[in-house]
């Protein structure tokens, strides 16, 4: 059931009227997936439910891996080392404010929390599905985090033109469609609803965004090892601050290291390009069965329990976004520059 609603997210993630929203195909399959999930699913649940868990564990894996064609090490060097600078400044800010502000101010749970920095720190549900094996969240929660990057990704998209034609008279960071694509590439959130906000600009812009998202993208694999290492040092030093012993094993993101791999092979081996397209309409299907199984699986009762909160703190760390983005493209471009 998820391989023919990945095949009719891409459809409809094909249409004109989607693209031109910011509405790539995870997203159509997650939102088809939700609907039918609290519909007619739950009547043959019993005979997919392997395969369903299949979609959502192992596909996902193999998603993230191949996600790495996307990228060659050549796209670090087209925004610079300003550019890798703001992404990973915004990246480790945005997670801390999520990761404090979710768990001390809102009250949500820790995973939950994470989650929603993830998904706004990075690449939208790309990277919300790749942390929650490391959280271990349920269905419910990587729902909540990726309705936040749906959410304010859209907004995203009507308000950077905006924000590009303000900046021209008050000149807030440096003008040009290079550095506002630098800007809307490093705090945007998903990969689609970048585009999609360049676009509305210039195709310079669209351009320069699109590659600093990439690199963003890039920083995914050394966060998922990193807070692996946080999450595993964390529980062991609670359990032996109650003297439960134990605590919590360090779970290796093996997919990352396999992620970096690709994009080194990518960036070096001259693949061919109907090869390279071909992988990654492969690797489009793949992440849309496990983004619909994912759909299958939410109860929409869940996403109601979880209340205003989840929105709350995304649009928190959406105003962050555009505010302390701005504020840390100024410091880093001035400092490199």
């Amino acid at each position: 059931m998820s391989a023919l609603l990945a095949l009719v997210a891409i459809r409809l993630g094909s249409l004109g009227w989607l693209q031109a929203h910011g509405m790539s195909a995870l997203t159509v399959a997650i939102v088809l997936g939700i609907f039918l999930g609290n519909t007619l699913y739950p009547y043959f649940a019993a005979q997919g439910g392997e395969g369903i868990a299949f979609s959502k564990q192992t596909l996902l894996r193999a998603g993230v891996i191949l996600y790495g064609l996307r990228l060659t090490l050549h796209d670090i060097g087209q925004v610079g080392v300003a550019g890798v600078l703001i992404d990973a400044l915004l990246l480790s800010s945005t997670f801390a404010l999520a990761h404090f502000l979710g768990t001390r101010f809102f009250g949500l749970d820790r995973s939950t929390s994470m989650l929603i920095g993830a998904g706004n720190a990075i690449c939208g549900a790309a990277a919300v599905m790749a942390t929650e094996p490391l959280v271990r969240a349920k269905s419910e929660q990587v729902t909540v985090a990726i309705s936040t990057v749906v959410v304010f990704g859209t907004v995203a998209i009507f308000v950077y033109p905006a924000l590009y034609e303000l900046n021209l008279h008050w000149q807030l960071i440096p003008a040009g469609t290079r550095a506002f694509g630098i800007y809307a590439g490093s705090t945007i959130h998903e990969v689609a609803q970048v585009f999609a906000a360049g676009r509305s600009i210039s195709p310079e812009t669209a351009n320069t965004a699109v590659i600093t998202k990439m690199v963003r993208v890039m920083m995914l694999a050394p966060f998922l090892i990193g807070l692996s290492g946080w999450l595993a040092r964390d529980t062991t030093r609670v359990a032996t601050a109650s003297g439960s012993g134990g605590g919590r094993k360090l779970t290796i993101p093996w997919f990352a290291f396999a992620f970096v791999a690709v994009v080194v092979i990518n960036s070096f081996a001259a693949l061919p390009k109907s090869f390279v397209g071909s992988a990654i309409d492969l690797d489009t299907f793949l992440l849309a069965m496990a983004m619909g199984a994912l759909g299958l699986t939410t109860h929409l009762s869940a996403i109601r329990k979880a209340g205003v909160k989840p929105l709350l703190l995304g649009a928190i760390l959406f105003a962050w976004l555009i505010g302390g983005g701005a504020l840390i493209n100024v410091l880093v471009e001035g400092w490199v520059h």
